[in-house]
């Protein structure tokens, strides 16, 4: 049977397939299709039917990763959004939290609203933070508001009422109300998409829910008719941001928790993949068409936070703890006014795309500038299955940036890459040393289309001795949708004084969620033999704003262990603890989940010699002082294990391209990885 793992990128959709009998793994790609991702992912499944002679019948798994959310919220594609909120309390998506992103740039421009104040509307109710009713819902206002909403033609509805995380009832009563004169309305309600306390927050993430709605349902139906076109019954899954998959149906309910989606499955699978290779701590460096996305490993978990910002609009929602930048291939270069060269974070995308990839491109990108340099080959990538446009990638660096910077075309592209890795090094540093972190301690897994491209340099830059490029590094998102479980994480404020004697009614309240968290995996199909579960709880010391995470076993500990759990947290989370002061219980976590029935597919390395692995020669620029090098192409798959290539040379594959500057060695490890032993002064 097969099992398949999709990625939908900005410039390539990715796939992999793995035989779960013969342990054989498929890789390839197709570019992206931004008007209907649904369609690469038709294209390329049906290739693959062709290509590997396979039936629909024998694909059991769909699991895939997308962007489209993601890119609803930057592009503002979403559908027209209203908001019904307590009476005094719908500018919230304006006034927000009254901070600044860059106390001194008087520049910073606030995103717009996803719900627009024309299509925001105040409705008579009122709801302590003790969940008091202090005024009951006005059900006639409400009704003239939501008639309004219809006439204006809004097409999804977010209610998010204050305290409605303690008293959802008047939210319940309105979605009922809504669904009744709106039928064809998307309902968003904030007691069910985010029940926690900071209105702000819950507010922004339920709009957001509301807005993604209806144009991801119609993804989705697009998705599953392609999938039944092609003859493939299997359900499909959605990795969402905190790692795990979700079946359609939930997708459709809670479409804000895929906006980390392809992204976070790269993290997932880096970790399977480090373990492997003996690393317990490890820094993911995934480098696409659009984006450079970076994040931390430690002790073989992944890091995770329940708060990120989308397009400057506050989300949240657990998901792993991903920092992005645009900077990726098809990020563009061009000069500013000052006549300063920028890379990004704009990118050509996957059409028109860069020059090289001849799709109607007219500006110079960072993928333009390596196949100036030799780095990529200049004749075709994706296994000679795209050609690469040499000509049109030299004349646009040559005519926007060499030209009206006065220097050589080589030395454009030179700088344009760079700035990129200036770009991507500081990305890395903010999730490291601005942490407390260092880096020289962790691997430095480079994957996606670019990240073993730039891995090397980037790597230099930031003090680290060692790169690991994965096997197939191109594909590593659509990989790790393979190996991830299915789980959901459930939540509730409850805020309370943590007390000995009242540690009973605490851990009920984990039942209650876990009681939900069962319900969910049954609706799933997961097995009870199957179903696990992690409990949280977030607490604080009292006068503290922000809380800190106490993982708990199954069962609950007792109220003493707790508390060494607490103080023990804290201290590592902020130096010290106090514990003279009391501790308040703020937010109840529980992860509902089944473990992946995928396997992490171990490489199978030919044996011999190295010399069977090559497969030409060419000239690739290393810097403006060592210049031009000559070097061996080597094909990434015919390298025998512990086989040792001196640089300079060229390792490629189906998805990506390896650069290896001189006095460098790299060799591949035994579960497939290709390690590059770095030289600090070399490729720099």
């Amino acid at each position: 049977m097969i099992r398949v793992g999709i990625d939908v990128g900005g410039t390539f959709t990715d796939f992999v397939l793995i035989d779960t009998k013969s342990g054989e793994v498929m890789y390839f790609k197709e570019p992206s299709t931004p008007h209907d991702p649904s369609e690469a992912i038709e294209t390329g499944l049906a290739s693959a039917l062709a290509k590997y002679d396979l039936k629909p019948e024998e694909i059991e798994f769909v699991g895939h990763g997308t962007t489209v959310g993601t890119n609803m919220v930057i592009e503002l594609r979403g559908a027209k959004t209203g908001l019904i909120t307590t009476k005094g309390f719908r500018d919230i998506l304006e006034i927000g939290r009254q901070m600044r992103p860059d106390v001194y740039n008087y520049r910073v421009i606030k995103p717009i609203p996803l719900a627009r104040r024309q299509y925001r509307i105040e409705v008579s109710e009122r709801v302590d933070a003790r969940g008091n009713v202090l005024v009951e819902l006005d059900e006639a206002e409400l009704r003239h508001g939501v008639e309004y909403l219809a006439r204006e033609g809004v097409e999804a509805v977010a209610i998010c009422f204050l305290h409605s995380y303690l008293y959802p009832e008047h939210e319940l009563r309105s979605e009922s109300i809504v669904r009744e004169l709106m039928p064809g309305a998307f309902v968003s309600r904030s007691s069910d998409v985010l029940p926690e306390f900071r209105e702000y927050e819950r507010f922004s993430t339920t709009t957001a829910n509301a807005y993604l709605g209806p144009k991801f349902e119609n993804y989705l139906a697009r998705l599953v008719e392609r999938l039944t076109k092609l003859g493939i019954s299997a359900k499909p899954y959605t990795i969402h941001s905190n790692g795990g998959l979700m079946s359609i149906d939930t997708v459709r309910r809670y479409p804000v928790r895929t906006c980390l989606s392809g992204p976070a499955a790269g993290v997932i699978g880096s970790a399977v993949i480090a373990a492997q290779a003996g690393y317990k701590n490890a820094i993911t460096f995934d480098v696409g068409g659009t984006s450079t996305d970076v994040s931390l490993i430690s002790d073989g978990t992944p890091h995770f936070t329940t708060s990120r910002e989308v397009a400057s609009y506050p989300i949240k929602t657990p998901m792993v703890d991903i920092h992005v930048i645009g900077a990726g291939g098809g990020s563009i270069a061009y000069i500013d006014s000052a006549g300063a060269l920028h890379v990004g974070p704009r990118s050509a995308g996957a059409v028109p795309g860069p020059v090289a990839y001849m799709r109607g491109g007219v500006e110079p990108t960072l993928t333009d500038a390596n196949v100036v340099l030799g780095r990529l080959n200049p004749v075709a990538i994706l296994n000679g299955t795209m050609p690469i446009d040499l000509d049109g990638a030299r004349r646009v660096v040559e005519e926007k940036i060499a030209i009206p910077l006065g220097m050589s075309v080589e030395q454009a592209a030179y700088g344009i890459i760079r700035i990129a890795v200036s770009n991507m090094a500081r990305a890395i540093r903010s999730v490291t040393t601005q942490r407390g972190v260092d880096p020289r301690k962790y691997a430095f897994i480079a994957y996606g289309g670019a990240g073993p491209l730039h891995g090397v340099e980037t790597a230099i830059e930031c003090g680290l001795s060692r790169v690991v490029a994965p096997r197939e590094p191109g594909t590593m998102c659509a990989r790790g949708i393979l190996v991830s479980d299915i789980s959901l994480d459930f939540v509730q404020s409850k805020i309370r004084p943590f007390i000995f004697e009242c540690w009973s009614s605490i851990t009920s309240e984990m039942e209650v969620l876990r009681g939900e968290a069962e319900r969910w995996l049954a609706s799933e199909d997961v097995p009870p033999s199957q179903r696990q579960y992690e409990n949280v709880l977030e607490a604080r010391y009292f006068g503290q704003n922000h809380e800190v995470q106490i993982p708990l076993p199954n069962p609950p500990p007792d109220a003493e262990t707790f508390l060494w759990e607490f103080e023990h947290a804290h201290r590592k989370e902020y130096g010290y603890s106090l514990p003279d002061r009391q501790i308040e219980i703020v937010n109840f976590r529980v992860r509902g989940s089944a473990p992946s029935l995928g396997t992490a597919s171990h490489c199978q390395q030919p044996n011999g010699k190295l010399e069977a692995a090559i497969i030409g020669r060419r000239e690739f620029f290393v810097d403006p002082d060592v210049k031009w090098v000559d070097a061996v192409v080597y094909a990434r798959d015919r390298i025998p294990v512990s086989t040792r290539i001196t640089g300079p040379a060229i390792v490629e594959d189906m998805s990506s391209t390896c650069v290896i500057f001189p006095n460098q060695v790299a060799f591949v490890d035994a579960p497939g990885n290709l390690i590059i032993e770095l030289n600090k002064k070399s490729g720099q």
